[in-house]
């Protein structure tokens, strides 16, 4: 490439002589500067059929190689992110995630897949929401930096981990708008890491050694110009700590993991058709479902699509929804009547799950009639006293919303984090392929 540039820059500086001769034959008379305008056409051509070429090779090969060195840089850039040991997390001005790396996975329990479209505030304390949306916003609309003080949400054991989340703006190329590029600063075992031990301190530790030995034999210490480089010197083998997981984060684990197997059998035991009782789901479906009640969720409301009305019948028109199944506490018979006798049209909370099949996890709804009020008119939310909700589409892989599936937790009762919405994402899509009109 570089023989070529030279070669066609060579040409055009003796075309440039040329040209200069050229024009000083216009003092020529009139009848003598025939040859000269032969010369001129000449010499255009040549412009024409070999110069003009040759740049425009030149110019695509330079933008290729600019691209490919764009995409290169790109691909770092992009690994920097993933692996990074910080959490890192590209936030749209309201919140919601447009990337999580690797280490942001760890840290707020869910997959870097699910993560994206879904805010990142269902991960945080209720009571630092407001602010963290704030000043997310703000960073947004370029006013400056931001940093503030954050908090998961509650686990088992405590309070959740406070985090220092440090905001700044970004323009993603090919990306619409300004993203807020956010950095999550965790302390204490968020993020175990293996303890090196110092080098300085390592080769300190054997110069006084020696000086110890030399006094014992009777010398005197080496002057530290004397000594051995650190360079030269043979590390000791120091152990280092291996990291643990929490205990809570190990049984919370384990406990999902029963639940999704149990789940699953449930799926697969037994009868899979529709149930002897005519708008009941089918068999399976509903025996799945009853090993949430209680054990995961204090009420379990399954919304069924009505058969011949899902999107594949109906083009893009979200499937009519009628309510299959409901489930609660022993003790609330009139609750469980009035959720029963709901109709899911009036539930906007279930209508926009089947009509946009993304999930929605609420903790402490602002919303109290997004599901739907009673016959007497009062939100059915408030009436039983949820604290956090969690509603699901029921679909197979690329298919129509089967159904939607909508748990509640009340009372004092631990809220849904986004591990448990994991789970049940899961297995929302075990109970779509069982929900199937085409199933054996």
């Amino acid at each position: 490439m570089a023989g070529v540039e030279q070669s066609a820059g060579g040409e055009l500086a003796d075309f440039r002589k040329r040209v200069e001769e050229l024009r000083s034959a216009r003092t020529l008379p009139s009848h003598e500067q025939q040859s000269t305008l032969d010369a001129a056409l000449f010499e255009l051509q040549h412009v024409v059929d070999v110069l003009l070429p040759r740049y425009e090779g030149l110019a695509a090969a330079g933008r290729q190689n600019g691209s490919r060195a764009g995409t290169e840089e790109q691909q770092l850039l992009r690994a920097l992110f993933q692996r990074t040991p910080c959490v890192v997390a590209l936030l749209d001005p309201d919140t919601v995630v447009r990337r999580l790396n690797f280490a942001g996975t760890i840290l707020f329990g869910m997959r870097a897949g699910y993560a994206t479209g879904r805010p990142l505030t269902g991960s945080l304390a209720p009571e630092v929401r407001a602010a963290f949306r704030s000043q997310v916003a703000a960073v947004a609309r370029n006013e400056g930096d931001r940093s503030m003080v954050v908090r998961l949400l509650r686990t088992p054991d405590g309070p959740g981990e406070p985090l220092r989340a440090t905001m700044t703006a970004l323009r993603p190329p090919q990306e619409p708008g300004t993203a807020v590029l956010t950095v999550f600063h965790t302390g204490g075992g968020a993020f175990p890491t293996r303890e090196i031990p110092s080098l300085n301190g390592m080769w300190r530790e054997d110069e006084q050694r020696e000086d110890r030995t030399e006094q014992r034999r009777g010398g005197h210490p080496a002057p530290p110009a004397q000594r051995a480089a650190p360079s030269a010197r043979r590390l000791p083998d120091t152990p280092r700590p291996v990291p643990r997981a929490h205990l809570a984060e190990v049984t919370q684990g384990a406990e999902l993991m029963d639940l999704l197997d149990d789940t699953t059998t449930a799926l697969l035991s037994g009868p899979a058709g529709a149930a002897p009782d005519a708008g009941r789901p089918p068999a399976a479906v509903e025996r799945a479902v009853r090993e949430l009640n209680g054990r995961f969720a204090d009420w379990v409301v399954l919304d069924e699509a009505a058969a011949g009305a899902d999107s594949e019948t109906d083009g893009h028109a979200p499937p009519v929804l009628r309510r299959a199944l409901v489930l609660g506490p022993e003790d609330s018979d009139d609750l469980t009547a009035a959720l029963a006798g709901q109709d899911p049209a009036g539930c906007p909370l279930a209508e926009d799950t089947a009509r946009t099949g993304s999930s929605a996890l609420q903790v402490r709804p602002d919303d109290m009639a997004a599901f739907g009020h009673d016959p007497e008119g009062a939100p059915l939310l408030a009436r039983a006293a949820v604290t956090s909700l969690l509603c699901v589409p029921l679909r197979e892989p690329g298919g129509p919303v089967r159904g939607v599936l909508t748990l509640f937790r009340t009372g004092a009762r631990r809220a849904f984090s986004l591990a448990e919405a994991g789970v049940v994402d899961r297995l929302s899509r075990h109970l779509g392929l069982a929900l199937r009109d085409d199933r054996p």
